[in-house]
């Protein structure tokens, strides 16, 4: 009888150990995700503006960022003078295409603080910028 037990009892851990291990992962939090998919995705509301650049486009959110837009599928360029939201990514620019367009960039900026954005959706609120 004891013997019986023995054997039981040594299938019996590893069995509910494999068959709880799942519940364990499903409930564990993804922190590494959720910080991804918050820091990839950016949205911003102001005044579009025709940027320096030919075809370029700037957006000032409400903290004076300025944000340079680009966007294969979205247009832009008919929403300048109308106040948007823009969703996207924001882009990062190897630091050799970065140190080509800086100065231009701080030009366009005006001193402020700037970034690009890969924009991914527009959505009207005005069709002026007060």
């Amino acid at each position: 009888m004891m013997l019986k037990q023995a054997r039981l009892s040594l299938w019996m851990v590893p069995a509910l150990f494999v068959s709880l291990c799942p519940v364990f992962l499903y409930g564990a939090p993804q922190m590494g995700d959720e910080k991804a998919a918050k820091a990839a995705a950016t949205s911003v509301t102001g005044c579009l503006q025709k940027g320096d650049e030919a075809g370029g486009v700037t957006i000032t959110d409400k903290d004076g960022k300025v944000w340079e837009l680009h966007s294969k599928s979205v247009k832009l360029a008919a929403h300048v003078g109308h106040t948007v939201t823009v969703s996207g990514s924001a882009t990062a620019r190897s630091k050799a295409e970065e140190a080509k367009i800086e100065a231009n960039e701080k030009k366009e900026a005006g001193g402020k603080e700037h970034a690009d954005l890969q924009v991914s959706s527009l959505t009207m609120v005005s069709e002026s910028c007060k």
